[in-house]
């Protein structure tokens, strides 16, 4: 199985910086991603930014955006073009698009059918105006519950276009009710990209080592889904995590934990 490398979303080390009572500015931030092995992040790659990550041997991965993607499409091209252009231009590969539910965050409400369909429309035409910059266009799974998870799914898998990727969130799935390895086992032709946390029931794991989720038997899912992506991580160490290790003890040891997976497909 050969990989891009290993990559990490931001926002949980951003939240366990402000857990440890530290100021999470981004030099702190890359300098500890750099030292606990990772090869890239996700981040918006403004110029600042980016040369931040590159003074600490970091590669930009991915962008990553919430977008109402139900919505209308002009209003979504508009706010995803800046990304994608600073993207580019920093050589990353895939744009990451988060979908707001239906109702907001606090009260998100079940995604009725015909914005399920919409919300594919609009993923397929932002997936043909980011192909000139060479991008990958994939949604990320955020939904907490399972209606919504699979509208999401459905959204890419059975309303937008093939160019359009899944970026399987591994902890949102669970906590959804939903399997991950099934969906890279079902669609294998979507996959491409990955979040992976791992769970304990709906509380998230240290690391990706242990919980409910079999990350060896995902990972043999991505291989034999031909997958060549990058691997990327998103820890979350809100109170009941409870960890007993820094954010970056949590990364190394679940990149070398992973790297042995990787190793042995």
């Amino acid at each position: 199985m050969n990989i891009r490398g290993f990559s990490s979303n931001m926002y949980g080390w951003f939240e366990r910086w402000k857990s440890d009572g530290k100021e999470p500015v981004w030099d702190d931030l890359y300098r500890a991603c750099a030292e606990a092995g990772l090869d890239a992040v996700e981040t918006d790659a403004t110029p600042e930014k980016l040369a931040l990550a590159r003074t600490f041997g970091l590669t930009v991965s991915a962008s990553y955006i919430g977008l109402s993607l139900h919505g209308e499409y002009a209003d979504l091209e508009a706010e995803v073009l800046p990304y994608a252009e600073r993207l580019a231009a920093a050589g990353g590969t895939d744009l990451l698009v988060n979908a707001d539910p239906y109702g907001g965050w606090k009260h998100p409400l079940p995604k009725p059918e015909e914005l399920v369909q919409r919300q594919g429309d609009n993923l397929s035409r932002l997936a043909d105006k980011l192909s000139p910059f060479g991008l990958q266009l994939s949604l990320h799974n955020h939904a907490a519950d399972r209606h919504n998870a699979e509208a999401d799914l459905r959204s890419v898998v059975h309303f937008a276009d093939k160019a359009v990727g899944l970026c399987v969130d591994t902890g949102w799935a669970h906590v959804a009710g939903c399997d991950p390895v099934a969906w890279v086992r079902s669609y294998p032709e979507r996959i491409k990209a990955f979040h992976l946390r791992n769970q304990r029931g709906r509380v998230p794991a240290e690391d990706v080592t242990e919980g409910d989720i079999d990350m060896r038997v995902l990972l043999e899912a991505a291989a034999h889904a031909n997958y060549g992506g990058w691997i990327a991580l998103e820890l979350w160490h809100p109170p009941e995590t409870n960890p007993a290790r820094t954010m970056t003890e949590d990364v190394q040891r679940s990149i070398a934990f992973l790297r042995e997976i990787v190793g042995n497909l």
